[in-house]
């Protein structure tokens, strides 16, 4: 299970690290370009039910990290899928990874 630490809260979200691999990406692409974005995902099984979002800005400190000490195989159709979430009304909401998926890259 993954962790993402933003600004100061003591409340890390946990997030699965193949998820948040995805996320990464996405989420570094829209803050180098200065934007700001809301980030919503569903809470896991071992939390209190319920979503949570975010709102990011570049300003605040935000860092990644992975149990898995390997990177994982990044699929380019979740990342467009994140990318588009990203890019709406809505911003970035964490959906499941799109099955049958050959257009794997590292």
């Amino acid at each position: 299970m993954g962790t993402i630490y933003y600004g100061d809260s003591s409340a890390p979200i946990e997030i699965e690290d193949r998820a948040l691999a995805h996320l990464k990406v996405v989420i570094a692409t829209k803050l180098r370009r200065g934007e700001s974005f809301t980030l919503s995902w569903t809470h896991t099984d071992d939390a209190e039910p319920g979503r949570s979002t975010v709102w990011l800005h570049p300003s605040i400190p935000l860092r990644f990290v992975f149990d898995d000490p390997e990177p994982t195989l990044l699929s380019r159709a979740w990342i467009e899928e994140l990318a588009a979430s990203a890019n709406s009304s809505g911003g970035l909401m964490l959906v499941a990874e799109p099955t049958d998926d050959s257009s794997r890259s590292a």
